[in-house]
């Protein structure tokens, strides 16, 4: 078992962290959940990083956990992206069509299209079959298009 040292997991946050911090604010649609999500992840992964054989995979599954957890003790049913100087429209139209899927779907997305995760990364991150990854995958794409407005395959 390789020993995982601080230091590895501050060089994971220097890597990743921006991209996790993304991913959580596409999933979310709340700069403040995405933060939090973001921090208390790698706060844990500094805390146990002696027990930890993947922190990249670590800190993404909690990250993600921690931000669901927080929607679901707020109740969050519809996502309402803070528009800034910081994105694009063709970004902000992308969030807010993310707000028409459902929430294990839209997870899926962010993870197979932001952190380019293979379907049985994302199905390990997430508990689920592989095979439920890609239904959720093929369903948030089409639905993706219907809302962003372009032809259904």
């Amino acid at each position: 078992m390789q020993v995982t040292q601080a230091s590895d997991i501050e060089q994971l946050y220097r890597d990743t962290g921006d991209r996790l911090w993304w991913a959580l604010l596409a999933y979310t649609g709340d700069r403040e959940i995405a933060s939090d999500a973001a921090a208390e992840a790698f706060a844990g992964a500094l805390h146990a990083a002696e027990a930890i054989r993947d922190p990249a995979a670590w800190v993404w599954r909690v990250a993600f956990r921690n931000a669901t957890a927080e929607m679901r003790a707020t109740r969050r049913t519809v996502i309402e992206p803070e528009t800034s100087y910081e994105m694009d429209d063709a970004a902000l139209d992308v969030m807010l069509a993310l707000e028409g899927l459902p929430r294990r779907q839209r997870a899926v997305f962010v993870l197979f299209y932001l952190d380019d995760r293979p379907t049985s990364q994302i199905a390990e991150l997430l508990g689920m079959a592989p095979a439920t990854v890609s239904v959720h995958l093929h369903r948030a794409r089409r639905r993706l298009r219907t809302i962003l407005g372009g032809e259904d395959a």
